[in-house]
């Protein structure tokens, strides 16, 4: 059999089917700022693929150490979209107070949730179909979105907006605030009791 040629080779490879290709990936990156300083960095991405599939990664990476304030979190985020619907959500992360890991799956006709993080269990059951997670928020303004879930917590933050493009989201006692600007994200507020961590894009 002859050999192709580079050129060949080049124009077969180009008329391969998207599917068979590397397929694109949007990506936003975030600074994580505490007292006005830097303190971490966010990646967050999201990548079509064949059958009408999505794969949204979220990958954080905090440390501060003031004084008696000592804090060290990595984790990372992957959940798989098919059709609009959330099939399954990982959590796995990696913390100055231990490993700990959060998973959500799809079973044919609800999900089973486990979430182990620090200081906080759930397990439970969802029958309704998860269509909007908090890894979605850092990409299109939640419009007419009443909750979204949690992959972390496994469980739904409420949604309330009472100033346009401006939304809170509550769980329990925890609450964060996420602003946009013309759809885009511009900046979450993630209250905490010593001082709140501001998320804001580098792109």
């Amino acid at each position: 059999m002859p050999q192709l040629s580079v050129l060949t080779l080049f124009w077969l490879l180009g008329q391969q089917p998207l599917s068979a290709q590397q397929r694109p990936i949007e990506t936003r990156r975030f600074a994580i700022d505490i007292a006005g300083a830097r303190i971490g960095s966010m990646t967050v991405t999201r990548q079509l693929m064949p059958g009408n599939e999505v794969i949204y990664t979220q990958i954080s990476d905090v440390r501060v150490n003031f004084l008696i304030y000592k804090v060290k979190v990595y984790y990372k985020v992957v959940s798989l979209f098919r059709q609009g619907q959330m099939i399954n959500a990982t959590v796995d992360a990696q913390t100055n107070k231990g490993n700990y890991a959060s998973r959500t799956v799809w079973k044919g006709d609800h999900y089973d949730i486990e979430a182990n993080q620090y200081k906080y269990t759930r397990k439970s059951t969802e029958p309704r179909k998860i269509d909007y997670t908090v890894t979605m928020l850092y990409f299109s303004e939640p419009t007419g979105k009443q909750r979204v879930y949690a992959e972390y917590f496994g469980d739904y933050f409420n949604l309330t907006s009472a100033l346009r493009s401006d939304y809170k989201a509550r769980l329990d006692d925890r609450e964060d605030e996420y602003i946009y600007e013309k759809g885009r994200l511009v900046k979450v507020i993630k209250k905490n009791a010593l001082k709140n961590f501001v998320i804001r894009p580098l792109d």
